[in-house]
């Protein structure tokens, strides 16, 4: 597969970067085994850069995957973290669980916060000592807000971002997909680093995932998209298009009928409704006693299901 440039980083990656959270126990629970497995296949089929967070779950997917590969591979994590301490400390379990020195990419992961500068100052200080110290090469921002990925262009220490874009503009909190190219554009002439995510809208858009594909990919700035694969034929399929290789019209169709949705158990919802604010788009309420969700604004991040405390939501 060809490689391609992250901004000013320097970083040299696939276009098709491995996104780890469906493997995990948000969505999957894929064992580290089968998870590497997968990983491995992709590697092996030129995909270059994998994408996961200290909420995936996913390390040791990924060192499962890795053992014995000898190719060059970026990692980028991020941290969800409210302070510097809590920021450090995720940090330090990435590089613990992955049998590395220093992460590649760590992500301030603001996917709910329209200031992320403001209200994790801390959380990026302490990230950029990190830096400073050898641990992390590269510090970034993952954003649903428009206004965060606006505002990011004009943060030199932000060399990276990963902003949530899809033909639709579901997912995006405040404003249209049109808005959001806008910023990732004015990002990308700042030197930063693009890759994306949420093409298909969490599997929403999944019917037409070559189209919606090509959107992301064909807008100014977006260097390389992160896509969840949770079968060799979705990885060959995607490895194919991004590499404008073609593919036999009867697996994309199959491909393309695959659909996945969330899945409360009702029966065993307590109504304790910490779900709620854990959705990144506001898709969940406690009707009832019980958590329900709209189908129509969800977009199967998961994340709800890692605030669960009776773990009875899954996406499948």
């Amino acid at each position: 597969m060809k490689q391609v440039t992250l901004g000013a980083t320097g970083l040299r990656i696939s276009p098709l970067v491995y996104g780890t959270l469906p493997l995990g126990p948000l969505q999957a629970q894929l064992a580290p085994e089968a998870g590497g497995r997968l990983i491995r296949h992709a590697l092996e089929a030129g995909v270059s850069m994998l994408d996961t967070a200290e909420l995936y779950d996913t390390y040791g997917h990924i060192k499962a995957g890795l053992n014995g590969y000898r190719g060059d591979v970026c990692i980028a994590t991020k941290t969800h973290a409210n302070d510097g301490k809590t920021a450090r400390l995720h940090v330090e379990k990435a590089l613990r669980e992955l049998g590395r020195d220093c992460m590649d990419i760590v992500l301030l992961h603001g996917a709910r916060i329209a200031d992320p500068f403001t209200e994790r100052a801390e959380v990026l200080e302490t990230l950029l000592h990190m830096k400073e110290q050898g641990l992390i090469r590269h510090v970034g921002l993952s954003s649903h807000y428009i206004c965060a990925v606006k505002k990011a262009a004009g943060f030199p220490e932000i060399e990276l971002i990963h902003p949530l874009i899809n033909r639709t503009g579901m997912g995006i909190l405040d404003g249209s997909a049109k808005e959001m190219a806008v910023a990732i554009a004015e990002c990308s002439l700042a030197g930063k680093g693009v890759y994306a995510m949420k093409a298909l809208a969490g599997g929403n858009l999944i019917g037409e995932a070559r189209a919606s594909f090509r959107y992301v990919l064909g807008l100014e700035g977006v260097r390389a998209v992160a896509v969840g694969m949770l079968s060799e034929e979705e990885i060959d399929g995607n490895v194919a298009l991004f590499s404008g290789q073609s593919l036999d019209e009867s697996v994309w169709q199959e491909l393309e009928s695959r659909r996945r949705r969330l899945v409360i158990m009702e029966r065993f919802c307590k109504g304790c409704g910490f779900c709620v604010p854990a959705c990144t788009n506001n898709a969940l309420e406690v009707t009832e006693g019980k958590a329900k969700v709209n189908e129509d604004d969800c977009i199967l991040c998961g994340y709800c299901a890692a605030s669960c405390p009776e773990f009875m939501i899954r996406v499948v």
